[in-house]
């Protein structure tokens, strides 16, 4: 494992029954890269994104985060050493404020004990304080303070994708994992949802992300890997990526001569 190896990913095979989701898959995501997996339908993607947080358990290969194995860690653990995630869904709750929803995010790293809780005590007071700060701290710095106050069910389902990624980054996490950010946007929302990933990388988080929007992939993506039938099939940069065969074919069903090809999603 190189020194700036965030996470390390090892001949991941995954089988559901008699279906070979993922086969032995690799993959090693250094500090603050921005690493896309893409691939057609059915390719396995977020089937890896689940293994990588403990939704599934991986049948053999290991995950190295941090150079220590967790592949059998659980979900909350996951959470708890820096991992988070985004899903194909919004998992909003809709019924909340946007700021209500981003505390929910804090309080996943916030501790106090119980009678903290019972005694109304300053420990809880201070945390309370600090949550409300850093929910609101995220809205301005990532420009959607004017939804602060806003129910996330009302939303647009665009923006209601931007607060799921904040919510998620009020964990705190070293790797951010974003699946499937730019579904349901229009440009203007997918072309701001890309400065949001670079403003993320910068704040020294990695990013992986699983995306159709192949103007997305190609635009803010420092690799790229492409699975096909749950094995991959090439990884590389934007421009190798789309001059590639093996994946022009995987994506187009035949054979093009070595051309620049721009993938639509």
């Amino acid at each position: 494992m190189s020194k700036n190896c965030l996470l390390s990913i090892k001949n991941l095979t995954k089988r559901f029954g008699g279906l070979t989701a993922v086969s032995d898959f690799s993959l090693s995501v250094n500090d603050n890269e921005i690493i896309a997996i893409i691939g057609p339908n059915g390719s396995g993607k977020t089937t890896i994104f689940n293994l990588i947080s403990c939704y599934y358990k991986a049948d053999e290969g290991d995950i190295m985060f941090m150079e220590k194995s967790i592949k059998n860690f659980s979900p909350p653990r996951i959470c708890d050493i820096g991992v988070g995630r985004t899903f194909q869904t919004t998992r909003l709750f809709k019924h909340l404020s946007v700021i209500e929803n981003l505390k929910v995010g804090t309080h996943a790293r916030i501790r106090y004990r119980l009678w903290d809780e019972l005694l109304k005590t300053r420990r809880l007071t201070q945390a309370e304080t600090n949550v409300e700060k850093e929910a609101h701290d995220l809205l301005e710095e990532y420009g959607l303070e004017k939804y602060t106050h806003e129910i996330a069910g009302n939303l647009p389902y665009g923006v209601q994708r931007m607060v799921e990624i904040l919510r998620t980054l009020a964990s705190s996490p070293r790797l951010l994992m974003l699946d499937e950010p730019a579904a349901g946007m229009n440009p203007h929302e997918a072309l701001n949802l890309m400065g949001i990933v670079e403003q993320i990388r910068g704040k020294n988080i990695t990013v992986l992300l699983v995306e159709h929007n192949m103007d997305v992939v190609m635009e803010i993506s420092d690799r790229i890997a492409v699975l096909n039938y749950g094995k991959k099939i090439a990884e590389g940069d934007a421009g190798e990526i789309q001059k590639n065969p093996e994946v022009i074919a995987a994506y187009l069903g035949e054979d093009i001569e070595d051309n620049p090809v721009h993938f639509q999603a």
